[in-house]
C-alpha cells in the first residue's frame, strides 16, 4: 500500500502539494491555487485502520500527523464538493475538516474578495459549507460558459470577416496580398478596433510575457477601419434589427458592474449566431461548457409571464401566459423538452379567462393566479387535472405556497390566506397596504409583502397581526426569502437586502447591479443570486455586499420571470420563449 508523505518543512514554507483530480469534483474557481493529491490521500488511508484517526507521533510523518492549522490550509485548496462529500468517507479526522467554520469563512472570503461583505445578513446559523459549495458551482458553470461562448464567437468572427472580405473583392481567392497569419488575426483585431474606437476604449492584446500591449499601430488601424467600414455598418444594423445580444467583459474590480455579459439569440442552441463585443480577447483554450441551454418548443401564442420548475429536481416545469393558458412540460423526455398538458377545467377552452400572471407549487399541487380574479388549483400527480377554483375578488398578482396555506396578493391591496383542502378555503384576508400587493414571501411564521404604495410589511401568521411596515422610495416588484435574509428587486432596477429575525425586518443595503428597469424576478440562496428585468437582461451574481455579478444574459424581448431549482435555471420572456439552462450531462 502506497503512503502519502508530506514534508512538514515544505508545508510550513508554503510549497505546493502536487495536484490530482478528484472524481466528479467541481473545478475550483481559482486555478492558480495548489491542490492536495486526493487520490494519493485516499490510497494512503484506505487500510482497515484508516477509520481510526491516528495519533501524532515523533516517528510518524504522514498527512494526519501535521498540525491542525496546516491540515486545514491544505484542505482549503480542495473544491468544496470534495471537502463536503469525499473527505468524511475517508476517516474521522478528515471529516472534522469540513466542520471547521473558520476554514469555510476564509474560503468564502477568497472566492468573493476582501472588500465584499458576506453574508450580507446575520451570520448566526449561516450554513458556510453549503454557501461555499453553491458559490464554487456557480462560478464554475457560468464563468466557464462565458469563456466557451467568447472563444466560439472569436472563431466565428474570424471566419465571417474573412468571408466578407472575399465577397467585397478585397481578398480575391482568399490569398491576394494577405499572409496566412494576417488573415488569422483580421477577425478579432478588426472587430476590436472598430468597436473599440466607436466606444472610446483602448484595444489591447495580451502579449506572450503577460503584459498588455497595443496590438495595432495607427496606420494598421486606419487601413483595417477603411476596409471593413461597409461590412461593419451592415453588421451593426443587422445586430439591432435581429435583436441579437453581445458580451461585455468588464474588469474584475467593478463590484457594481458586470464582469461578463453573455448574450444569446432566440434559438440559443445555435451558438454560431451569437454576436459579441470583446474588450479583451481570450487567447487560452476555453474549457468545455458546463451548461447547456434549450428553448422549449413554441406552444404559447402570447407572452409568457411566469415559469416554475417543479418536483425538486427540475425535471418538469409549468409556464403561464397571456394567452390565458398554463402548460406542463417534461424537461427530460426529449433533448429540447416536451409539452405534456395544457391545463384546463372540463368544458373550458383555456386554463383561465384572463392573463395568467403567477404560479406557485407545494407538493403535488400547482396554483395559478390570473387577471380573471381567480386562483386555480391543479393536481400534478394526476397529470394536471382540475383540483378546484378559488375566487379572489380581484386580479391575482403574486402567490406563495406553504405547507398548510396558500397566500395570494391581489390588486385590491389584500393578502388572502387559503386552506386548499377545505370546502370554504378562505382562512383570512388582511389589508396591509394602500395599493396593489406586488410580491410575497413567507415561512411557517411570517408573511413579508411588497406593494405598489412603496411599502414592505411583515405579518405574524400565528398572532394574526401586522408587526412592521417600512416605507421605501420605490416599490418592490419581486422578492426572495431564505434563511435570515430577504432580497427584493424594485421598479427602478435596484436590489434591496433585509435581515429577518424574530419578526424584525431590518433594511440592510441597496445595490445597483446594472438593471435599468423593473426587476420582476429574483432568486437568492446562500451561495447564489439570480435576477431578471424588463430591461431584457438576466444577471447571475454571488450574493455578497455588493453582489459580484458573474455574467449577464441579454434577451431580444422583455424578461418576465425566472425559476431556479437543483442547479437548473429557467427564464420566461415576452417573445413567447422559455429558455432552460441546465448542467450538461
Amino acid at each position: 500500500m502506497s503512503e502519502v508523505r508530506v514534508d512538514l518543512h515544505e508545508a510550513e514554507s508554503g510549497k505546493q502539494v502536487p495536484d490530482a483530480p478528484c472524481p466528479d469534483q467541481v473545478k475550483p474557481p481559482r486555478t492558480e491555487s495548489p491542490s492536495m493529491d486526493l487520490q494519493g490521500l485516499l490510497s494512503a488511508l484506505s487500510s482497515p485502520s484508516a477509520g481510526v484517526s491516528p495519533s501524532p507521533s515523533a516517528e510518524s510523518s504522514d498527512l494526519l500527523s501535521l498540525p491542525w492549522e496546516i491540515l486545514i490550509h491544505i484542505a482549503s485548496h480542495l473544491p468544496a464538493h470534495c471537502v463536503v462529500n469525499v473527505l468524511p468517507k475517508v476517516c474521522r479526522t478528515l471529516s472534522s475538516v469540513g466542520e471547521d467554520a473558520t476554514a469555510w469563512q476564509l474560503r468564502a472570503q477568497r472566492l468573493i474578495g476582501s472588500k465584499a461583505r458576506f453574508p450580507v445578513g446575520p451570520r448566526e446559523d449561516f450554513n458556510w459549507p453549503t454557501a461555499c459549495l453553491e458559490m464554487e458551482q456557480l462560478i464554475t458553470c457560468w464563468a466557464g460558459e462565458v469563456q466557451h461562448v467568447a472563444k466560439q464567437s472569436e472563431e466565428n468572427e474570424k471566419e465571417g470577416d474573412q468571408v466578407r472580405l472575399q465577397e467585397r473583392g478585397r481578398v480575391p481567392g482568399g490569398h491576394e496580398n494577405v499572409g496566412g497569419s494576417e488573415v488569422d488575426r483580421v477577425g478579432v483585431a478588426a472587430q476590436e478596433v472598430a468597436y473599440g474606437a466607436d466606444e472610446g476604449i483602448e484595444v489591447v492584446m495580451e502579449a506572450e510575457d503577460g503584459e498588455m500591449q497595443p496590438d495595432l499601430d495607427g496606420d494598421q488601424m486606419a487601413r483595417l477601419r477603411e476596409e471593413l467600414e461597409g461590412s461593419l455598418e451592415v453588421g451593426a444594423a443587422a445586430l439591432i434589427e435581429d435583436g441579437r445580444m453581445w458580451l461585455n467583459a468588464d474588469g474584475p474590480g467593478g463590484a457594481h458592474h458586470d464582469q461578463n455579459d453573455l448574450g444569446y439569440p432566440r434559438h440559443v442552441n445555435n451558438r454560431g449566431q451569437a454576436e459579441m463585443i470583446q474588450h479583451q480577447s481570450s487567447r487560452s483554450p476555453s474549457p468545455p461548457p458546463a451548461l447547456e441551454c434549450i428553448t422549449l418548443p413554441s406552444s404559447h401564442i402570447a407572452s409568457v409571464n411566469s415559469v416554475l420548475l417543479l418536483g425538486g429536481k427540475g425535471a418538469a416545469c409549468a409556464t403561464a401566459s397571456r394567452d390565458y393558458n398554463v402548460k406542463l412540460w417534461d424537461l427530460e423526455a426529449s433533448p429540447d423538452g416536451m409539452l405534456l398538458h395544457t391545463l384546463g377545467r372540463k368544458g373550458d377552452f383555456t386554463s383561465h379567462r384572463g392573463w395568467v400572471w403567477c404560479l406557485a407549487s407545494e407538493g403535488s399541487f400547482l396554483a395559478s393566479g390570473g387577471f380573471d380574479s381567480t386562483v386555480r388549483l391543479w393536481d400534478l400527480q394526476a397529470g394536471g387535472t382540475d383540483r378546484g377554483l378559488i375566487r379572489a375578488g380581484a386580479s391575482v398578482l403574486c402567490l406563495s405556497c406553504q405547507t398548510d396555506v396558500l397566500l395570494a396578493g391581489t390588486f385590491d391591496k389584500r393578502i388572502n390566506m387559503y386552506d386548499t383542502r377545505a370546502a370554504e378555503p378562505l382562512i383570512k384576508s388582511v389589508r396591509l397596504h394602500g395599493n396593489a400587493v406586488m410580491c410575497l414571501a413567507a415561512d411557517d411564521t411570517y408573511i413579508i409583502s411588497g406593494s405598489a404604495d412603496c411599502t414592505v410589511a411583515v405579518y405574524d401568521r400565528r398572532a394574526l397581526k401586522a408587526l412592521k411596515k417600512i416605507k421605501l422610495s420605490s416599490f418592490l416588484s419581486s422578492m426572495s426569502y431564505s434563511g435570515h435574509e430577504v432580497w427584493a428587486g424594485d421598479n427602478k432596477g435596484m436590489l434591496h437586502s433585509f435581515s429577518m429575525q424574530t419578526g424584525t425586518l431590518k433594511p440592510l443595503s441597496q445595490f445597483d447591479v446594472g438593471h435599468t428597469a423593473l426587476v420582476n424576478g429574483i432568486h437568492r440562496s446562500q451561495g447564489s443570486l439570480y435576477t431578471c428585468s424588463t430591461d431584457k437582461t438576466v444577471k447571475i451574481h454571488i450574493p455578497s455586499g455588493p453582489p459580484r455579478t458573474l455574467c449577464t444574459l441579454r434577451h431580444p424581448a422583455e424578461v418576465h420571470g425566472l425559476s431556479v431549482e437543483a442547479g437548473i435555471f429557467a427564464v420566461a420572456a415576452g417573445d413567447v420563449t422559455v429558455n432552460i439552462w441546465r448542467p450538461r450531462k
